[in-house]
This record gives C-alpha cells, structure tokens and sequence, in this order.
C-alpha cells in the first residue's frame, strides 16, 4: 500500500512538471500580426522599390573605387565576416551533439585488492594456470571503444540547431546591413569633399575679389572719398576670409582622412572630380510601398531571423523540464596481462545501458533558464517592431527631406544670381558716390554665404538621396 501511494506521488510530480513546462507565452505572434502603413504619405512615386545594386546606383568612377576599396579592406566589415564564421562552426557543433559521441581508450595501470576482501577471495580461488592463482599485485590491460547518445525525443537538440542555423542567417543580414551603412557613409563623405572644393574655390574668388575692393577703398582713401574706418573694415573682411579659408582645408583634410579610414588605410589623397559637383543630379529613388521594406531592408530582415531563434531557445528550454533519454555503449578488451588481451570471448568486454532521467524537486535553475529565454524573446519582438518602426520613420523623412531640399535649391540658385548682380552695382554706386561702404561691405559677405549656403544645400540634396537609398536596404546587393 505504501509502496502505491509513492508511486502515485511520484506520477503526479511528473505531471505537474510536464505541465508548468506546456505553458509558453507565445510573445511572438504578436510580432507576426504586426503591420505597416500602407504608403509614405509622400508625393514621391512609389510605384516600386526593387533593390538597385550600388554600381548601378552610383555612377561617379572615383566613387564606385572607392567604395569597391572599401568592401575589400573594411575593418569593421572584416569583422562581421569572422561573425558569420563563428555562426558556421556554431551550427556544426549542434549538428554533432546529434550524433552520437563515440571515442576510443586505452588504459594500463597496477591494482592490489585485499586478501580478505570479496574481490581478494575471488582471486585467490581463481587458477589461471595449473597450481598458480591470480597474481597479488595485479596488471590492468584495456583497449576499446566508448558511445553515448542522447534521443532527441522533445528535438530539444534539433530545435538548437535551428536557432544555430537561425542566427547564422541573423549574422550574413548583419554583414549586408554593415554593407549598406559603409556604402552610404563613404557616398556621403565622398559628396561632402566635393562641397569642401567648391566651397574652398568660392572663398578663394571671394578673397580676391575683396582683395580688389580693399585696394579701391585705400584709393578712395588718398583721393579723400572715403575714411580709414571703411579701409580697416575691408581689411578684416579679408582677413575673416582667409581664416575661413584654412578652416575649410582642414575640413577637407579630416574628410579625406575619413574616407580613408572606411578603405581601412593610412591618409593619402581622394581622387576626385571637384569640377562636376554643382552639375550633378541626384537621380531618382522611388520608395515603393512600405510594406516592402521587409524584405530589402538588412536590419529588419535581421531582427527578424533573431526573433525565430529566440522561439526556438524558448522551446529548448521548455525541453528541459522533460526527462532526457541516455543511451551508452562499450566494447572492448580488458586483462591483467598482454598475453590474453585479444582471447576472445575471455578476454572481450561490452556494455550497453539506456537511463531515463528527468527534474523532479529542485528546478530553479531549469526555471530560470527557461524564464531568461521567455524574457529574451520578448526582447527579440519589441527589437523587430522598433526596426520595423524605425525604417519607416526613416524613409518617410527623407522623402520629405529630398521634396523641401529641392525647393530650397531652387530660391538659393535665384537668390545667388541676385546677389552676385549686386556685387557689381553696389560698386557701380559706391563709385559714383551713391552708396556707402557699408552697403558694398554687406553685399559682399552676403553674396560669399548665398554661395556657401548653395553648396551646403546642393550636398544635402546628395547626401537625402543617399540616405533614402540607405533607408529602403539598398546597397547591399
């Protein structure tokens, strides 16, 4: 009766602990059901979005060197490739845990049992030949071969090697994603070098030209027309610009440096067009639907293999609290002297054994396992909607981003020409005595910043059209 009522507690505890194990928050399916806006809200066309390869997009020969440089001596790329094996040797790993374990062994070694012991009497009554018995001190000869293995009856194993395989995928999305972020970045360097040159040449025609009207205003000085104040205030003008001029330099300097840090190599000059900058037009990106966004864009598609392999650790870990199956096996040869070590079947030793064994009382570890793996695919699904999120952010700003630039562009390109005319005739008048310095001094510096600014806005026009490239998972492929 006794014996029954254990046997009852006993089934009941493993019950209970295949149930508590059946309980799994199915965090991830909210993940699946989420959904994006069905467009950018933008007057861009998106009538379709496949992906363009980078040299395709990019047509600047000195760019796509550059870039092509980069793919091939990268540091920050060269280390996501080492990721991606470390990935492939993870999946080996758990394909082998599998298989079965089998190795090989051999053993020698001296024993003295004692004479009064049960193994001591046996020896002492065992004749190994006519009048001796087993000798006292006794050899240890063995060979032979060893396996275990483990049934994969709840595929805990299996279910770990797709998380392995899983993440392997996880890592070649975050190679493209390091890809994309390195192509763009390098465009958008190598765009803002350009605007350096010519913001660097529009100083230096500037200099000149001030230069010009220092030497009218000390002229005008001699003949009395004008003051010293008016010759001072030109003077620092130039001044200003030439100070302008070697902080522009060494903006050049460090974006070359740059440039050449992403091609993973020491500074050395960026060969470049600087001539065809202002004449460049950003070509045409259409966004397509925002739904598609999950298939191009690398980081997404990454937090969405790492969102799979947290369901699959989560099922790994549910597999623990059930009792595991361990079937193991030997056979070989053992003997106390080298003599009869291949007498067969004396001499022959084999073994096979299977045990069933499961947690019963003390599972905080197995808990916490398994809670840490719940917590973590939680994790995984609020990462998968904030990249889902942050990619849509992304391109509808940009979008809009490339619609206000181009409309900034244009009233700069009138604003300039209105400027430059202004140059002119405000030292047509201040010749003739119709207008002060001032007014020819403020033209001036007004004009340089019309042009600067011209330059600024024409490199952002540039760096939104990379960026939205970027932001649709461009540049990978």
């Amino acid at each position: 009766m006794f014996r029954n009522h254990q046997y009852k507690i006993v089934v009941l505890a493993f019950a209970c602990t295949i149930y508590s194990a059946c309980k799994v928050p199915d965090f991830a399916q909210r993940a699946e059901n989420k959904s994006v806006p069905t467009s950018f809200n933008s007057s861009v066309d998106t009538a379709s979005a496949g992906l363009i390869q980078w040299r395709n997009f990019f047509t600047d020969p000195n760019l796509v060197n550059l870039i092509d440089t980069a793919l091939k001596n990268n540091q920050e790329l060269n280390i996501t490739l080492q990721e991606i094996e470390i990935a492939k040797n993870e999946i080996r790993a758990k394909k082998g845990e599998l298989l079965p374990a089998i190795g090989y062994g051999v053993g020698l070694g001296i024993e003295k049992v004692g004479r009064y012991t049960s193994a001591g009497a046996g020896d002492a009554s065992t004749e190994i030949t006519p009048g001796r018995g087993v000798p006292e001190v006794l050899p240890d000869y063995s060979f032979g071969l060893k396996a275990n293995w483990e049934a994969d009856i709840w595929h805990k194993l299996r279910n770990a090697k797709k998380a392995a395989v899983t993440r392997y995928l996880s890592t070649v999305e975050g190679r493209n994603f390091v890809i994309t972020n390195l192509i763009a970045e390098i465009a958008n360097s190598y765009y803002e070098l350009l605007a350096q040159d010519n913001q660097l040449d529009i100083v230096k025609k500037n200099i000149a030209l001030q230069s010009n009207a220092l030497e009218l205003m000390k002229i005008q000085k001699q003949a009395a027309r004008t003051t010293e104040l008016a010759v001072r205030k030109f003077e620092a003008e130039v001044l200003s610009s030439k100070s302008l001029e070697f902080d522009i330099q060494q903006n050049i300097t460090e974006t070359e440096n740059k440039i050449n840090f992403l091609l993973g190599r020491f500074p050395q000059a960026i060969p470049r067009d600087k001539n065809a900058f202002i004449n460049l037009v950003p070509p045409t990106v259409q966004a397509g639907i925002p739904a598609q966004l999950l298939a191009n864009r690398p980081d997404i598609k990454q937090a969405e293999y790492d969102l799979a392999a947290s369901k699959l650790d989560v099922k790994v870990a549910k597999a623990q609290f059930y009792p595991s199956l361990g079937i193991s096996a030997s056979l070989g040869y053992q003997a106390f002297n080298p003599a009869y070590l291949l007498r067969t079947p004396a001499s022959l030793i084999y073994s096979l054994a299977g045990d069933l064994a499961g947690p019963l009382i003390n599972r905080n570890a197995i808990k916490a396992e398994y809670l840490t793996a719940n917590a973590k695919q939680l994790q995984a699904v609020y990462n998968y909607e904030r990249s889902i999120l942050n990619g849509y952010i992304e391109v509808a700003n940009q979008l809009s981003n490339i619609s206000n630039l181009q409309k900034s562009y244009d009233l700069k390109v009138k604003q300039v020409a209105a400027l430059t005319q202004s140059i002119d005739i405000s030292n047509d008048l201040f010749k003739s005595a119709r207008a002060d310095y001032f007014e020819v001094l403020m033209t001036q510096r007004d004009a340089l910043q019309s042009k600067l600014e011209l330059i600024e806005t024409k490199k952002q026009q540039l760096n939104a059209v990379v960026n939205i490239y970027h932001a649709l998972g461009g540049g990978w492929n």
